[in-house]
């Protein structure tokens, strides 16, 4: 399959989860009621947001260059519920400040483990979205015992998983390309646009030096996966069929639309929609079947 973008589009939708920025409206994402705090992770200080009661708690991790209301604020609410949801923001997004050490899923994923211990919650699900699913598969790679079920949507684990030409363009990503509604998102919550530029170079760097996760890797996997990937993603549905391969325990859902559409993400949301409740059904009952 041939996809051919831009360089900027192509950074945007990736790294940055938007397609279509000059069109996005901020107001359409909701804001719910929900307990928030601040989780010691060494030198970190992670937010969190904790929506919902019962069940098994469900923590949403968001995309590159995102906070949780981009990613994830026209579904959240459903996803609460029935569940307990815990929103993060991850290493120099949003409520979180940068710190001086690297930045890796590696790293993120050991973050989400630690928050996870810091609130007492043995073991949860986990549902990523786009560098947020690359996260949510590195815990289940490195932290298995808390992991209960993962949701992996539109995320990647080897370079050609990408559109044709993604790393090369990524080199070139700069702030200046950075879809609005991100930049008003973050800016939002931290008014310091040297905080902004941070997350960006943090963003960026980590995709153009990604290197290949071994087959290995997702063999190791040991909880039920739900994989998710649209079918015009900038992942290719290719190489989400092929991770349900190596996944021991992974179900596939191909679903119509691009980046994160499906879920109602900020820049790619649908107005009127029903596809984004459509997917918290489904997901729901992917977490809640046998």
């Amino acid at each position: 399959m041939t996809i051919k973008i831009s360089a900027i589009a192509v950074w945007a939708i990736i790294l940055f989860g938007c397609n279509h920025p000059q069109n996005t409206n901020m107001n359409t994402v909701a804001q719910p009621t929900f307990t928030s705090g601040y989780a010691p992770i060494g030198a970190l200080k992670m937010y969190y947001e904790i929506h919902g009661t019962g069940g098994i708690p469900l923590v949403l991790l968001h995309g590159g260059g995102s906070t949780i209301q981009t990613t994830f604020g026209n579904i959240l609410d459903s996803l609460a519920k029935n569940r307990q949801v815990i929103a993060v923001e991850l290493q120099a997004h949003g409520h979180t400040a940068d710190i001086d050490r690297p930045l890796s899923f590696e790293q993120d994923a050991d973050d989400v483990a630690a928050l996870l211990n810091y609130l007492n919650i043995k073991k949860a699900d986990l549902f990523g979205f786009s560098n947020g699913g690359n996260t949510a598969m590195q815990v289940g790679i490195r932290h298995p015992g808390i992991v209960n079920k993962l949701v992996i949507a539109s995320a990647f684990y080897q370079r050609d998983g990408m559109v044709p030409g993604f790393f090369d363009w990524m080199q070139h990503a700069s702030l200046e390309n950075m879809p609005m509604p991100l930049q008003t998102a973050y800016l939002q919550i931290d008014s310091n646009k040297q905080h902004l530029q941070a997350m960006h170079d943090r963003d960026r760097d980590r995709m153009v030096q990604f290197r290949d996760w071994p087959d290995e890797m997702l063999k190791s996997i040991k909880s039920p996966v739900l994989l998710i990937c649209g079918d015009k993603d900038v992942v290719l549905t290719e190489h989400t069929l092929k991770m349900s391969h190596f996944i021991p325990k992974a179900e596939l859902l191909i679903v119509p639309g691009n980046h994160g559409s499906f879920i109602g993400e900020i820049c790619n949301v649908k107005s009127g929609s029903k596809q984004p409740q459509v997917m918290v059904a489904m997901i729901e009952e992917f977490l809640d079947g046998q």
